[in-house]
């Protein structure tokens, strides 16, 4: 929030031309790389074999990580102004001796493959959602009772599988702010919009969190999420809703009524909203990419890019593109649109993806690999440990984040989309539920958690730290539920 308050306009647009201008370099960096790919028909694949890393190989993920997690608490300003040099770090601090360790073909190959095929299309996603999202603006006089407190949160909730969580939180916390303005307890509010809106909510499509994206690219089918989470999802917001309008009538009574100035009423109604036609593309732009399979792909160096993906893509960018400039300055300041939080996921997200290659080739080698015992922990004798999964891809999706998390356990069940989804379809349940659900239990479990937060102390919500969030929020309320989800689930 520092550098949002500073950010004008001029330092949005050079913050941006900066990161494409990295990117510019890295390409051209690579550029002599990607000449090889002519003759890659003629020789093998580079592979990095996981049986052969030590476990310090996997020292810059977990830096990242703990960086990610720590420092916005011990020195957040500084946080705010060098995360992306201490994202480079950590790459820089694997690349380099991956470099000499494994040579210039694995090293490149394996960059090349985590960036086209994943980071990519992951930040498209979530740009093409963050922009378009923040051209909507609901307007109107909203008083925030019980009963419309609940309303939005559900309606957030019904929005988050659709729009994601990026999206729907922030179309909605800044009405669910000015709703509860004049009300004198209103933390509880932010922290259940936290709970369903920016995490739970997102549980039926890989359109909902990052995680399942990153499953969908992987081959999980769209609508398996749909399927699959439906059902503890369900169990999670009808338990959370009941919670939440017991305390919030609670609450709201002992404050006694709220005085509404009627001089100032406006109708309800929605600013931007031609922006929900183009949440409509996105949404059939990725599913055109799940269910539209041309068998036509380009090769990089080995990689290969599906044709359906790259129209994806450029679809979901085009949309981007027609949102930023179709849509008022107006709305947009009116939302406090920056482009500051796509920045910082876009920069932090670079050297996650970067790191977490050798942890993932680590766990693909199983009981040969260097965390034989975090594979031998979900599992028993070769069959998956479905409520280990669960617990496991959960806890560290609270502290550290949720979508590498993701991946890594979805690698240690073997990483078949196909074997997951049709032979052991729990496993894969247990570590989506894991990764989404308890993304809830801290700030920095998943990326809309953090903004929302942000956006709340900006409007003189005094929200609880870290520590006192998840111990007085998080344990007494989400974890007995988590523990019923295990019993009835997993």
């Amino acid at each position: 929030m520092f550098y949002e308050k500073e950010c004008n306009l001029c330092t949005i647009y050079m913050d941006t031309i900066m990161v494409f201008n990295r990117l510019i370099y890295i390409v051209l960096f690579l550029l002599p790389s990607l000449a090889l790919s002519a003759d890659s028909s003629h020789g093998s694949v580079p592979h990095l074999n996981g049986e052969g890393l030590a476990i310090f190989w996997v020292i810059p993920f977990v830096g990242i990580l703990l960086s990610i997690a720590v420092f916005p608490l011990v020195a957040e300003e500084f946080w705010h102004h060098n995360f992306g040099k201490i994202s480079l770090f950590w790459a820089a601090s694997l690349i380099l001796p991956f470099l000499v360790s494994q040579g210039f073909k694995i090293t490149v190959y394996e960059i090349l493959h985590v960036g086209l095929l994943e980071y990519i299309p992951f930040i498209i996603l979530l740009l093409a959602l963050f922009t378009i999202s923040g051209g909507v603006r609901l307007k109107g006089t909203l008083v925030g009772t019980p009963t419309l407190n609940t309303i939005i949160i559900f309606v957030g909730t019904a929005l988050a599988s659709w729009m994601g969580t990026t999206g729907a939180a922030m179309l909605l916390i800044r009405p669910l702010i000015r709703a509860n303005s004049k009300r004198k307890n209103k933390v509880h509010v932010i922290v259940f919009f936290i709970f369903l809106v920016a995490n739970i909510g997102g549980s039926l499509t890989p359109l909902g969190d990052p995680p399942l994206f990153l499953g969908f690219l992987k081959g999980v089918n769209f609508f398996w999420t749909t399927s699959a989470m439906f059902a503890p999802m369900l169990f999670l917001v009808v338990c959370l809703l009941i919670i939440f309008f017991a305390l919030d009538t609670y609450l709201y009574r002992k404050e006694g009524q709220l005085e509404v100035d009627h001089s100032q009423k406006e109708k309800i109604g929605l600013d931007g909203s031609f922006n929900l036609l183009l949440l409509a593309g996105v949404v059939g732009g990725v599913l055109l990419s799940g269910f539209w399979k041309p068998q036509i792909s380009i090769e990089i160096y080995h990689v290969h890019i599906e044709l359906q993906n790259i129209v994806r893509d450029i679809l979901l960018l085009l949309l981007t593109y027609c949102s930023w400039v179709m849509t008022s300055k107006e709305i947009r300041d009116q939302n406090e649109y920056t482009w500051f939080p796509i920045i910082e996921v876009a920069k932090l997200f670079a050297g996650i993806f970067v790191t977490i290659i050798p942890a993932i080739a680590i766990l693909k080698a199983g009981t040969k690999g260097a965390l034989s015992t975090v594979v031998a922990s979900v599992s028993n004798n070769g069959e998956p440990i479905n409520y280990m999964y669960f617990w496991l891809t959960g806890i560290l999706s609270s502290f550290l984040d949720n979508a590498p998390t993701y991946l890594v356990f979805f690698n240690t069940a073997g990483g078949d989309p196909n074997f997951l989804m049709n032979s052991i379809p729990n496993t894969l349940l247990a570590i989506s539920a894991g990764a989404v659900f308890m993304g809830a239990n801290t700030y920095i479990g998943n990326a809309p958690n953090f903004m929302v937060k942000s956006i709340s102390e900006s409007s003189g919500i005094k929200m609880p730290s870290f520590f006192g969030y998840f111990f007085k929020w998080a344990v007494p309320i989400l974890m007995p539920l988590f523990i019923i989800v295990t019993y009835i689930f997993f």
